[in-house]
């Protein structure tokens, strides 16, 4: 997938300091929230068999009952998403799954260049990288 100039340029308005872009508001975590409840609302479009804003097959019992707050933990810290719900509870989402605190790795896989995250009383200075 190749993102354009353009869209780069639009994203980037506005973008004055690292903290825009990096900081607990910046953009990236703006737009990880935001990839991510729009992928859950195509997996709700695929689980349901019908577009959001659209009437649902004739017959079908099952329909968007709206969202959940789910807040995930990652190295951005807390993250906000809003979940789509169904009415029968039937909705599994395969990017975010029920029960779920944290963000699988998905930290982890975008930046290669931090060292993987020690926590404990028992980490020494032995432990970092360098």
């Amino acid at each position: 997938m190749t993102i354009s100039k353009e869209l780069l340029d639009e994203l980037l308005k506005g973008v004055e300091r690292p903290e825009d872009l990096l900081g607990d508001a910046g953009l990236m975590k703006e737009l990880k929230i935001r990839l991510m409840e729009r992928m859950l609302g195509a997996e709700l479009t695929a689980h349901l068999g019908y577009e959001e804003g659209k009437e649902a097959p004739w017959g079908q019992g099952n329909r968007r009952n709206g969202t959940s707050t789910k807040v995930l933990k990652g190295r951005d810290g807390e993250m906000p998403l809003a979940v789509p719900r169904d009415r029968d509870s039937s909705f599994g989402s395969g990017l975010v799954k029920k029960g779920q605190t944290g963000i699988d790795g998905m930290d982890d896989k975008s930046s290669p260049c931090r060292p993987p995250l020690v926590r404990g009383p028992w980490r020494t200075d032995s432990m970092l990288p360098g």
